[in-house]
């Protein structure tokens, strides 16, 4: 997977840098069926989890998008992205690299779709506007930062929690345990949807499960409701997407995901197209690429997380000392990447006595410089769906 991953960090840090969010804002603005259309379209490639992509669809229904646009957004990006699909491609084949980017784009505007029938506008609670932070520095800089260091430092664990599990599998788990099942595909989705649903893993760490699944007997239609699942939703997107955009969205929002990965895992059964031939194939698929160049690729990518995942620890204990006496530490839960970071930074740096604000993800802190009053800070912070637990 590596040379894969490592291209497709680099197209996402491009995306990132040289794409500004109010591109985004200007095509999902129109309150019609083409801006649910476009918010998948524009969705599919972003590199989001199910967590970051919450922050941002509220920064998009704050810029005026339509209520079906964000449901849209909101389901087909954390599917997949631009470095899963490629990851996708150089461990299950063409087929499920092709497939994964089609039921994310279509599940997005059906789901974006309802949303539009059934939810009123005003059935939605009001988010607070937040400004648009715009990156300084070198872009060739921050294309390789975002790509190579904000990514990893997002997904990395989870991508080798991903792999672990899938050795696991393999390992552990009896070839004949899924073939108990017999001619019961159903009951094999219904067991993964069980697992899915309420679990965190990111569209790229979901990969080596899925395909240590298949190898191990389980329906390629199964496999793919892992694939939609369980990146696209878990328990704490729930709850969050529950408190900003209201129930009946988050109803919709939830069973459109359940029901479609469903009905595309039993199409993907009924074709009989053999994947798992395929997958079984494509570990050996990048074999025209030289061994030393995918060694080094490894070993880089292994480097990459490795620094990483440090950092990340480091900055866990370091952001938990503030150095001037005008310095505030909040406790803000519910922030897992890079995104709920910037999202919450957004929420309070115009806030009045607010001079500089920093939140830490891997902590769970959100420092504040200035005098800036708890309760307006609460009101920003809680306003896009996080939980502020007040002085850390």
């Amino acid at each position: 997977m590596a040379p894969f991953l490592l291209l497709g960090f680099f197209i996402a840090g491009v995306l990132h840098v040289f794409v500004p969010q109010k591109f985004y804002a200007n095509y999902l603005s129109l309150n019609n069926k083409m801006s649910v259309l476009w918010a998948a379209l524009l969705g599919v490639p972003l590199p989001l989890c199910s967590c970051g992509v919450i922050p941002t669809a509220i920064g998009l229904r704050n810029e005026k998008a339509s209520k079906g646009a964000i449901a849209s957004f909101l389901i087909a990006t954390p599917q997949t992205g631009i470095d899963s699909i490629l990851a996708t491609f150089s461990l299950m084949g063409l087929g499920f690299a092709i497939i994964r980017p089609v039921t994310a784009l279509v599940t997005g505007v059906c789901g974006g779709m309802l949303v539009n029938l059934l939810v009123r506008e005003d059935n939605m609670t009001e988010a607070p506007c937040t400004s648009c932070q715009l990156e300084q520095g070198n872009k060739i800089w921050r294309v390789l930062k975002y790509g190579y260091y904000d990514i990893i430092r997002d997904i990395g664990l989870r991508l080798l929690i991903g792999l672990v599990v899938a050795a696991l599998i393999q390992v552990a788990v009896p070839d004949e345990f899924f073939l108990s099942f017999g001619n019961q595909p159903f009951m094999q989705m219904l067991v993964i949807l069980a697992i899915a649903v309420p679990m965190y893993i990111c569209s790229t760490g979901s990969i080596p499960v899925a395909a240590a699944l298949i190898m191990k007997g389980l329906s390629p239609g199964a496999a793919l409701v892992m694939l939609m699942a369980g990146p696209a939703v878990n328990l704490a997107s729930i709850l969050v997407v529950h408190k900003a955009m209201g129930r009946r969205f988050t109803w919709i929002y939830l069973m459109t995901i359940v029901v479609f990965a469903v009905l595309f895992g039993l199409l993907i059964n009924a074709t009989g197209w053999d994947f798992s031939v395929s997958t079984q194939d494509a570990c050996c698929m990048t074999s025209a690429l030289p061994s030393p160049f995918k060694l080094v690729c490894a070993t880089v990518l292994t480097l990459l997380i490795i620094f990483a995942l440090m950092m990340k620890l480091f900055s866990k204990f370091t952001s938990k000392k503030p150095l001037d006496p005008d310095v505030v530490v909040y406790r803000v839960e519910d922030m897992h990447c890079s995104h709920c970071e910037a999202a919450v930074v957004r929420a309070v740096e115009d806030l009045p006595g607010v001079e500089k604000a920093k939140a830490s993800a891997s902590a769970n802190t959100l420092t504040i410089k200035g005098p800036a009053t708890e309760e307006a800070i609460r009101s920003a912070v809680e306003g896009i769906g996080y939980t502020f637990k007040g002085k850390a």
